[in-house]
């Protein structure tokens, strides 16, 4: 919504307003590198998918070259030349997928394990910061952020916005809800689950096994095409916002064909050679900026609020709550700086209250320079 009152301005743009211009050039550059990382991680997964319904002359590498090739489609074209088209079939097989998969679980007499106080984190790692990481996009996502100004720019009213942001959310947590059960269900606990994944190549198969397994091979590849659909609808928007991005901090024109080529190519070239890496190193630092990308959006969000006179601490508290994860995380794991945790934890927590401080003292001086009539 704050993209939308500020005439669609890509989310760099908002946090400069709120936060100043140091954390707009530095979010003209996150942004973009959170972009790029999930059009690469939401390529793999949705390759496998696809390969398990097709022949096997038909494998995951010519499913990875199609993505590509849709993904690059889908950054150049108008938004309703592709994407507007093709987001509505998508739509219908997740809807099915989602209510043929709860409905199996229901009437199919499969019981959900309850919940335990026990830490279920795989390989008994620890709950803080691991686990408000693992569970990205699920709790709280920056990669949305990235993602609404294209919306911004499409709605007609104000009033729509309830619907398509709040909205969408309620239903990726009713879908995401929906599939953590189904997965309860069928293997009894994460370590159980974990163990069929590493055995079995991942999630892909995961999906696979309880889609056809619930629902039939007809009803099950709709399923499949339904959760194909998820990342799949994430890649594409992701390097279509990073080139938008780009274009945003450039005043680069995107009208002629020329000037989308002139962005999009390189960004699609930095996405295959990222694709090179192993993608469990590449999700974890998806992962941990996509979580950080979050937290600065909070702080910008807390400021409007705080501006208007409005109860800032609904953003504001989860705002310190990610920085301490986000700030934590980066210092002790092993992608990170690799601190032990007896170093890691107190420093994260300092710099939260720090970073707390710091915006209520700001909001201070702003309310105050406000007050008097003195431009801030």
């Amino acid at each position: 919504m704050l993209s939308v009152r500020h005439d669609g301005a890509s989310i760099p743009e908002v946090v400069g307003k709120y936060l100043g211009s140091g954390f707009k050039n530095f979010m003209r550059a996150f942004s973009v590198v959170v972009l790029i990382l999930v059009g690469v991680v939401f390529i793999t997964t949705p390759a496998n998918l696809l390969a398990s319904l097709t022949p096997k002359s038909l494998d995951a590498k010519f499913w990875v070259w199609v993505i590509f090739g849709y993904y690059l489609l889908a950054t150049l074209l108008p938004i309703d030349k592709l994407i507007g088209k093709i987001y509505p079939i998508f739509g219908i097989c997740l809807l099915i997928m989602a209510v043929g998969v709860s409905g199996g679980i229901i009437f199919g007499g499969y019981k959900i394990p309850e919940i335990t106080l026990a830490n279920l984190h795989p390989k008994n790692l620890p709950i803080w910061p691991l686990m408000f990481i693992s569970i990205a996009c699920g709790a709280i996502s920056g990669f949305h952020s990235t993602q609404s100004p294209l919306m911004a720019r499409c709605i007609t009213t104000e009033k729509q916005g309830r619907a398509i942001f709040y909205g969408s959310m309620i239903a990726e947590g009713v879908v995401a809800l929906i599939w953590a059960a189904a997965a309860m269900a069928f293997f009894g606990s994460t370590g159980e689950l974990n163990a069929q994944m590493t055995a079995n190549g991942g999630q892909g198969w995961v999906v696979s096994t309880i889609s056809n397994t619930l629902l039939g091979k007809f009803g099950g590849a709709l399923a499949i095409l339904g959760v194909v659909a998820c990342p799949v609808t994430s890649g594409d928007t992701a390097f279509r916002s990073a080139r938008l991005t780009i274009a945003d901090f450039l005043n680069f024109k995107q009208g002629p064909i020329k000037n989308r080529l002139a962005v999009t190519l390189p960004l699609f070239a930095i996405g295959f050679i990222l694709t090179r890496i192993d993608f469990n190193i590449l999700w974890r630092y998806f992962a941990w900026s996509n979580q950080t990308l979050a937290m600065i959006v909070l702080w910008a969000s807390a400021m409007y609020l705080a501006l208007r006179k409005q109860i800032h601490w609904i953003a504001t508290v989860p705002a310190t709550f990610m920085t301490a994860v986000s700030i934590t995380y980066i210092l002790v794991a092993p992608e990170g700086f690799k601190l032990s945790y007896s170093i890691s934890y107190p420093v994260g927590i300092a710099v939260a209250i720090g970073a707390l401080a710091v915006f209520l003292t700001a909001v201070n001086k702003k309310m105050q320079a406000k007050n008097t009539g003195v431009n801030s």
